[in-house]
């Protein structure tokens, strides 16, 4: 369940006109802090990134599914959780490794992630991204 500041960030965004990536950006930063702190474990900092954006899916931003992903109904809620079970989890994940989310790692991603694009859409994008940013004087 993502926190009510992000929500609320990715609403603001979505105020502003801001593109779904932007808006999902928040829920993937809060995954990112979450594994940080050991709240959440992460093989990968490509785990990391799928699972914020899941989140934002299910926070009702318009991100678009990966190609060739499969399509997934609606969650079924649970109704009780076992405090043992719980606490095995928590343990569980204090163990997981925080490299997945360190900043060598999602730079790594990053960059790998850009090399698969054109030096075209790099360009388009960029373009694009100057357009959006605010100008400030001086």
């Amino acid at each position: 369940m993502p926190e009510q500041k992000t929500v609320r960030k990715a609403k603001e965004d979505k105020k502003k006109g801001k593109s779904p990536s932007t808006q999902a950006g928040e829920f993937v930063k809060e995954e990112i802090e979450h594994v940080r702190k050991g709240k959440h474990g992460a093989r990968s900092a490509k785990q990391v990134i799928a699972i914020g954006l899941s989140k934002a899916r299910r926070a009702g931003v318009n991100v678009p599914a990966q190609k060739g992903a499969a399509k997934t109904g609606p969650t079924k809620t649970k109704t009780s959780v076992s405090k043992t079970r719980s606490a095995a989890t928590k343990n569980a994940l204090k163990k997981e490794g925080k490299a997945a989310a360190s900043t060598t790692a999602l730079s790594r991603q990053a960059k790998a992630a850009a090399k698969k694009r054109t030096a075209t859409q790099r360009s388009t994008s960029a373009k694009k991204a100057a357009k959006t940013r605010k100008r400030t004087k001086g």
